[in-house]
């Protein structure tokens, strides 16, 4: 039986807390309050329940398990899954990348952008956000003209084909979005959509005021929180 071992280590957990509690009786409230107090306890052990991942390196998979390091590995597994979702449901239109998909998009509800303002939305490098607005105009589905102002610039709009495509897509990218979030109850889809736009707003403040450039800017930064963290804690 798959669940016996956890049903075993519950019934532990349960112990435990009867052991350490005085009350006579104790309510799921305790027992939610004390099984959360182990599972952040970074230094508890952890089981390897990842399909990919052997048991030959067990340092490595406590490094592996460690919170933070887990959410950002799952982070990488979704948007892969979602990456393989899009491309099937862009199959058969000119766009080619979720990319493709999300510039259109964003320019439709524009009236023009220039087209580095549009790489900074679409959260691209200049190079790959370039090749992404190259494609859209070679298929007609944006159009672009000199700037009068500076004519180093040159702005973009959303061409009636673009609007038109992209229209027949939202109806299959519908289902991708129904599809990454899987069987998850409507309460689930609002707390995750709460916790991954707390997410976003962290880290589009950190793209666009361009915090974090080098290696030694990140260590630095989590250095710092993690010493505000213990602060606040004292």
């Amino acid at each position: 039986m798959k669940t016996y071992k956890l049903i075993h280590q519950l019934i532990n957990l349960v112990e435990q807390l009867e052991a350490e509690s005085q009350a006579e009786e104790l309510s799921i409230q305790d027992f939610a309050g004390f099984l959360l107090s182990k599972v952040g306890d970074s230094t508890g052990s952890f089981v390897n329940n990842e399909v990919r991942f052997g048991d030959n390196d067990t340092d490595a998979l406590a490094i592996a398990y460690k919170l933070d390091n887990n959410i950002g590995r799952l982070f990488v597994f979704m948007s892969r899954y979602a990456k393989s979702y899009i491309k099937k449901a862009l199959e058969g239109t000119p766009l080619q990348t979720g990319e493709d998909f999300t510039a259109l998009a964003i320019l439709l509800t524009h009236d023009n952008l220039s087209k580095s303002e549009l790489i900074s939305y679409n959260l691209q490098e200049k190079t790959s956000g370039t090749e992404v607005i190259r494609r859209l105009i070679s298929a007609g589905l944006v159009k672009q003209w000199d700037d009068l102002k500076d004519k180093r610039s040159k702005h973009i709009a959303i061409t009636t084909e673009g609007k038109e495509l992209l229209y027949r897509v939202f109806v299959d990218m519908d289902n991708v979005g129904k599809m990454i979030t899987g069987k998850l109850t409507i309460a689930e889809k609002f707390t995750l959509q709460y916790l991954l736009q707390k997410l976003e707003n962290f880290h589009l403040e950190h793209y666009e005021k361009k915090t974090i450039l080098t290696k030694a800017d990140l260590k630095n930064f989590v250095n710092d929180s993690e010493a505000l963290n213990e602060q606040v804690s004292v």
